[in-house]
C-alpha cells in the first residue's frame, strides 16, 4: 500500500492503466467468443496456436475479433489477452 502523497500525472497515469486493464478484462471474453463463434473456429484455433506468441494478438486482429461496434480499430491489448487465452498460455 502507497502512503504520502502522489503527483497528478502519477495519479493520472494510474487511472489510465485502471481503466486500460477494466476494459481488457471485459472485452477479452467477448473476444474469445467471437472467435469460438467464428466459421471454422477449430481450425482457426490450430492455425493460432501454430503462430509464434509475440504474433498471435496480430492474427486475432487480422480476425476482426478485437474490434467490437462502435470502433474503427481494434484494441490491440484485448488481442493480446484473447490470444493468450485461447492459445492456453499461463
Amino acid at each position: 500500500m502507497r502512503t504520502g502523497w502522489t503527483l497528478g500525472s502519477t495519479a493520472q497515469k494510474m487511472a489510465e492503466d485502471s481503466a486500460n486493464h477494466a476494459v481488457v478484462a471485459a472485452l477479452a471474453p467477448i473476444c474469445v467468443q467471437k472467435f469460438n463463434q467464428a466459421a471454422e473456429s477449430p481450425a482457426k484455433l490450430v492455425a493460432l496456436k501454430k503462430v509464434d506468441s509475440w504474433e498471435q494478438d496480430t492474427f486475432i486482429v487480422k480476425g476482426g475479433w478485437a474490434t467490437f461496434p462502435g470502433n474503427a480499430k481494434p484494441y490491440h491489448n484485448v488481442a493480446t489477452a484473447c490470444a493468450h487465452i485461447l492459445s492456453g498460455a499461463k
